[in-house]
């Protein structure tokens, strides 16, 4: 079978080769009524000048974006993109803790009663014990302290929830850091800008729009830099806060809950 393969194989190749060489020996006549007929036959999709065109977009944007880094000075402009780099390495962090912190409370409160009611509280401990999140941390405290009174629980409860969210709102600060720094970055590369262009119009003795140009593009391209870089800064901090809210809003209430629910488990022994 193998050696019955191989026949076909250079058969198929020897097939191949014979039809290239025959078109390539055919007249030019010929050749232009096939190519022809396969123009009329078939009519390809235009998808290679799409990916080209899409190719040189991204091309000419990347080279675009190079030049101006440059023009706008190799000091300024790369404070400015740490700026960036930094607060979105710690954006980035602070969106996946609280995405990981964030859980639902209701369910938790129906499982943790749940516990209460079958296994007592320790099985609720342990539940709270094996779930991830804020939420499941205070009312770990809160069940912890149970037999010390309804008074302790809540003291335990308020003061871990304030742990939690100094834990939640880590790392803010930088990030609303390097959201003021970039644009003062840029604004010092402006100054700077103009001072040299004041220079160069002092050495030439002419106040004509070449001298002046170099100067002031290299001012607007460091002032644009640092607002952009604030811009995508603020964004993410406004998330950031906002989801912070949205969890310690969940926390209150749940921690009430946890409270009201412990009063009654107490009431029933």
């Amino acid at each position: 079978m193998k050696k019955l393969f191989a026949l076909i194989a250079v058969f198929g190749m020897l097939f191949m080769g014979a039809s290239i060489f025959a078109q390539v020996d055919t007249p030019a006549e010929d050749t232009t009524q096939v190519t022809e007929e396969v123009a009329v036959e078939e009519t390809p999709a235009p998808v290679m000048p799409v990916v080209a065109e899409e190719k040189g977009g991204l091309t000419v944007l990347h080279t675009t974006l190079k030049t101006k880094f440059i023009e706008g000075g190799a000091s300024f402009m790369g404070a400015v993109l740490l700026c960036l780099i930094f607060g979105l390495a710690l954006s980035f962090e602070r969106v996946i803790y609280l995405n990981l912190a964030s859980t639902n409370t209701n369910k938790l409160l129906l499982e943790v009663e749940e516990a209460l009611n079958e296994g007592g509280v320790e099985a609720a401990k342990e539940l709270c014990r094996n779930t991830r999140g804020p939420v499941a941390s205070i009312f770990y405290q809160g069940l912890d302290r149970i037999n010390e009174g309804i008074d302790v629980v809540e003291k335990s409860v308020v003061s871990y929830g304030s742990v939690q969210m100094g834990l939640m709102e880590k790392n803010l600060s930088w990030i609303s850091l390097f959201i003021a720094i970039a644009p003062m970055l840029g604004f010092m590369g402006t100054v700077i800008g103009m001072i040299e262009a004041f220079d160069q119009i002092q050495v030439a003795g002419d106040m004509s729009p070449t001298v002046v140009a170099g100067g002031i593009k290299i001012a607007l391209i460091t002032t644009v830099t640092g607002l952009m870089v604030a811009i995508i800064l603020q964004i993410f901090y406004n998330y950031l806060v906002a989801q912070i809210d949205g969890i310690v809003n969940k926390m209150e209430d749940s921690s009430i809950s946890l409270v009201d629910m412990l009063v009654k488990h107490n009431l029933k022994k």
